[in-house]
């Protein structure tokens, strides 16, 4: 199996869960969410992370396989005393995604990457170094997408955003270049902390579309929704992507041109990306 063959790959929301919280698994799944990412780190303290491991590997037979490509894991940072165990967790469970949180060099995602050889991996940038090392990080073992880790970058910069996070639009730019150049999946922008502020989410996940973002990590299901909308494509853009599509279907894999653009698997996987989130392929 591809560990890069997932639907997580076309998905525009992510929403977290503590791993702790094992009656929330099943209604996070159900929120409309395209992914549901059960989370070791930062919502469980130190003390429970634990008990988090066992409530996620009692539910998990629970799930349907659909149900478990959906499902993804944050680990706890590598170089802390709770990663091993995480790898080993997410490896008993045969894990179709990992994110990896405070992720800093191509050594921590291949070295999981060799751990789990059936497991796609989102490493999460947070840290002034891992925006340093972007280049090795999207290059690295089975990586399917960047994500950002918007506040927790902030702070490791030493950063005091506007409500826009005008302050964090180059990091922004980089990981979406990285992505790019890596020919990966568009990242994954972070999170909008109100969970009431319609406006702020609409205008934060459509901020991240135009950027080249093309999902974005919610913290509340009442976020899905507007967020899905943000992202949701065109009229034009499905056209755009149908025709895209069509053309690489006729060329069977070839080189191909249209409209005077060469089409290459990163515009393809775009292409296959906008028509899955707006329900035509």
């Amino acid at each position: 199996m591809n560990p890069l063959d997932t639907p997580l790959g076309f998905s525009s929301t992510f929403l977290f869960v503590p791993g702790t919280r094992s009656e929330r698994f099943s209604k996070a799944l159900d929120s409309g969410s395209d992914g549901v990412i059960l989370d070791l780190e930062d919502a469980v303290p130190e003390e429970e992370k634990e008990m988090a491991r066992n409530a996620i590997r009692t539910v998990w037979p629970q799930f349907t396989s659909e149900q478990k490509r959906r499902l993804v894991i944050r680990s706890n940072a590598p170089g802390t005393k709770f990663y091993a165990a995480d790898l080993m967790l997410a490896q008993e469970l045969d894990l179709a995604c990992l994110l990896i949180p405070k992720s800093e060099s191509l050594d921590q995602i291949n070295g999981a990457a060799q751990m789990l050889p059936k497991t796609a991996i989102i490493p999460m940038i947070e840290t002034a170094l891992g925006l340093d090392k972007l280049k090795e990080l999207a290059n690295s073992n089975q990586v399917l997408r960047l994500a950002l880790g918007n506040l927790d970058l902030q702070a490791d910069l030493g950063m005091v955003c506007d409500v826009q996070e005008t302050e964090l639009q180059v990091p922004r730019y980089q990981i979406v270049l990285a992505s790019r150049l890596a020919q990966i999946a568009p990242p994954i922008d972070g999170v909008t902390t109100s969970t009431d502020d319609v406006d702020r989410i609409g205008d934060d996940a459509r901020r991240a579309k135009r950027l080249g973002f093309s999902a974005k990590l919610c913290i509340h299901p009442k976020q899905v929704s507007l967020v899905k909308a943000a992202f949701m494509p065109t009229d034009a853009e499905v056209s755009w992507a149908q025709r895209v599509v069509e053309a690489d279907l006729g060329s069977k894999g070839g080189a191909v041109k249209l409209d005077g653009r060469m089409i290459d698997r990163p515009v393809v996987l775009l292409a296959q990306r906008t028509l899955a989130i707006a329900g035509k392929h």
